[in-house]
């Protein structure tokens, strides 16, 4: 998939164009070889791709020689590698006969250790240095167009990503649309995007960032509570304006294509990828503020290649997130996009066969197992706790008590509803199973609820309060 080079990158690459370069002297003081200056001048100043492309596939051995060299011919990149201004010019230009001679790639990764001079390039003293951006560029082009998996490549690779992530991070969003865009362009297989994914860390984990900023979370936050709580605030503008936190919406575009390619690697990295990153309830509340159709046709198609994958632990996920109301939504717009159109369909029809196999109480054990805690139906309902309260206290060996102490031992800083809710399905249970309190005891559940009585929160002081009246009221009759 081919994408339009970021402004910055295109005017740093402008501007190196036109600096004028005095070859003679590069090569009278030996920064150059005269045959090297010869294999430049023939395309240097060639304006028609077509013309380089002739010229470059009718000597391809001679242009691998100047960029990766060879037995006892040193690459350019080694002759002038003290002329910075050289060095610029030679990385802007391979960069162009690599999109007109696509095949160069290819003859360049035949050589034994393609990225010997280029790897070192990608480091710096100062940050205005723009030779590890072109760098970073060339060799992204390199390695996406040779298509290469060879054992030179898969060491080069991380090198890469790891310079990458550092412009992802960056408060310039043009840096980061560089390394967002890089690395669509890297993930063409499945070795790199496994590589990708054993340095999450580095390379996931900033573009999760964005997309959480995309959706209103505000930085040092939890991005979980505010998404299940409803309080993410992002809204939309134009096309060219920015979702919330200033994400424009190219880059929230370039982010979106990045994490479904990734989507393919889907049976391996599903599970961890919800589990690190919330991804099935952060795509559902991006979808919701979708400005775009082609924004839409990214985020629906990497949850069908996600829950797809990952039916069993996934598809309850997405039935928490309220996934199936918000797909009936989105079916009633006047979509076009065939493919969008025909993933819709298919991650409803998964959600219809989930769905009708699932009771109440499946609803309320996976809610219980995500952590965190909603005002869903169950919660208020008397004739759901007469039902299944028994039911709730036996699943799993007491899974479920177990499940809720550990969800009040979190203090809820930015969703204190979650407290109040925990409180009220303890109240539910000692009042529908009194004769099990020992066991809601025995994991913590009444001293936490006796806490929670000086909450500075109301509803959870008053939850609180309810569930420790039930308590002392079937202990005073026991007595």
């Amino acid at each position: 998939m081919s994408l339009d080079p970021p402004t910055y990158l295109a005017s740093l690459q402008s501007n190196i164009r036109q600096r004028p370069i005095p070859w003679d002297g590069a090569v009278r003081a030996g920064h150059l070889t005269e045959e090297q200056y010869a294999k430049i001048r023939a395309v240097d100043k060639l304006k028609k791709p077509e013309q380089r492309k002739e010229i470059v596939e009718g000597d391809l051995d001679a242009y691998r020689l100047l960029f990766v060299g060879g037995p006892g011919k040193p690459s350019v990149l080694e002759t002038a590698s003290k002329q910075a201004n050289v060095i610029q010019y030679i990385l802007v230009l391979l960069a162009d006969l690599f999109q007109a001679a696509p095949s160069l790639a290819k003859t360049l990764v035949s050589h034994n250790d393609p990225y010997r001079h280029f790897l070192p390039l990608l480091h710096s003293n100062t940050t205005e240095d723009p030779i590890p951006l072109l760098t970073s560029h060339a060799l992204s082009n390199l390695m996406a167009l040779g298509r290469d998996e060879s054992q030179s490549t898969r060491q080069a690779l991380p090198v890469l990503l790891t310079y990458l992530s550092g412009l992802a991070k960056s408060p310039d969003a043009g840096l980061q649309d560089i390394a967002v865009q890089e690395y669509s362009a890297l993930l063409f297989g499945h070795a790199a995007r496994d590589q990708f994914w054993k340095q999450r860390s580095e390379t996931v984990t900033p573009l999760i960032t964005i997309l959480q900023t995309a959706a209103g979370i505000e930085n040092g936050s939890s991005s979980s509570a505010n998404l299940w709580s409803g309080n993410a605030t992002a809204r939309t503008t134009g096309f060219e304006g920015f979702l919330g936190g200033g994400v424009g919406l190219q880059l929230l575009y370039h982010v979106l294509l990045v994490i479904w390619q990734m989507s393919f690697e889907a049976e391996e990295i599903g599970d961890d990828l919800n589990d690190e990153y919330d991804i099935v309830l952060l795509y559902t509340h991006l979808l919701r503020l979708s400005p775009k159709e082609k924004t839409t046709r990214l985020i629906v198609s990497t949850l069908y290649n996600l829950l797809e994958k990952n039916q069993r632990t996934l598809l309850p996920t997405a039935v928490l997130a309220r996934l199936p109301a918000l797909l009936d939504n989105l079916a009633s717009r006047h979509l076009t996009d065939s493919d969008l159109l025909e993933d819709l369909e298919s991650i409803k029809e998964l959600l219809a066969e989930y769905t009708r196999t699932k009771t109440t109480f499946d609803e309320y054990v996976v809610e219980v197992q995500s952590g965190h805690l909603r005002w869903s139906p169950p919660h208020r309902s008397q004739v759901f706790w007469a039902e299944n309260a028994r039911k709730i206290l036996e699943f799993e060996n007491g899974e479920i008590p177990r499940k809720l102490a550990e969800i009040m031992q979190k203090p809820w800083d930015n969703d204190k509803q979650v407290l109040a809710i925990a409180c009220n399905d303890i109240g539910c249970l000692v009042k529908e199973v009194p004769e099990k309190r020992y066991q809601l005891e025995k994991v913590g559940l009444k001293r936490r609820v006796m806490e929670l009585m000086v909450s500075d929160d109301e509803n959870v002081r008053w939850e609180s309060l309810q569930a420790l009246g039930g308590w002392l009221k079937y202990s005073f009759q026991q007595k």
